[in-house]
């Protein structure tokens, strides 16, 4: 546990992705997994930043209210993908994801995490933003990839710890992480000056 102070609390990570069940387990919290279904849907007038804190408070309000206990802390993240304005979310086929990637292929694109801290009396909301940029794709290395790694679960089409990004990624402004799908530096830091102290 990363204090002791935030072992008073109840913590609940609301996502079904694995890479976010990992990147909170690595950072030493000891949470329960509370999967959500909701639709990734969004009014039209949103930014790309806001989409993504949407989405995230979207997640941690489908949970129950009304279960939440005295010292319960919810978290939920949403990452969407944004290329030139437009918004890559996952791909559902084979076809998709291979348009989505052709997209990116030897362009820079946006990747933002949405988190939405929640508990029974306050509620933090924040976005962090990083910049990737992919060299020019060959059509061979994106089958290879879709075929072998099916990204059918990522938004844009691809994950940035797998072979995709050990090849394509030419550069990265900002946090590994989040474009893993978690911004783990900045959770931490919102965990401990919310619920705790700052070392």
């Amino acid at each position: 546990m990363i204090n002791k102070r935030l072992q008073d609390f109840k913590i609940i990570l609301a996502s079904q992705s694995s890479r976010r069940h990992y990147l909170l387990k690595e950072l030493g919290l000891d949470f329960e997994i509370i999967s959500t279904d909701v639709r990734e849907e969004y009014p039209d007038i949103l930014t790309p930043p806001e989409i993504a804190t949407f989405l995230a408070e979207k997640k941690a309000e489908s949970i129950d209210t009304l279960r939440m206990e005295e010292k319960m802390i919810i978290i939920a993240a949403d990452t969407i993908v944004s290329l030139e304005g437009e918004i890559l979310g996952k791909p559902g086929n084979y076809e998709e994801a291979l348009t989505m990637l052709k997209k990116l292929s030897g362009k820079q694109h946006d990747v933002i995490t949405g988190v939405c801290i929640k508990s029974r009396d306050k509620k933090i909301l924040f976005h962090v933003s990083s910049k990737v940029y992919f060299k020019e794709l060959c059509d061979d290395e994106i089958d290879y990839y879709i075929t072998n790694f099916k990204p059918y679960d990522k938004a844009g089409g691809y994950g940035i710890q797998e072979w995709i990004g050990y090849i394509g990624i030419s550069k990265l402004e900002g946090s590994f992480f989040n474009v893993m799908g978690l911004p783990v530096k900045e959770v931490y830091e919102e965990l401990l000056k919310n619920y705790s102290y700052l070392c």
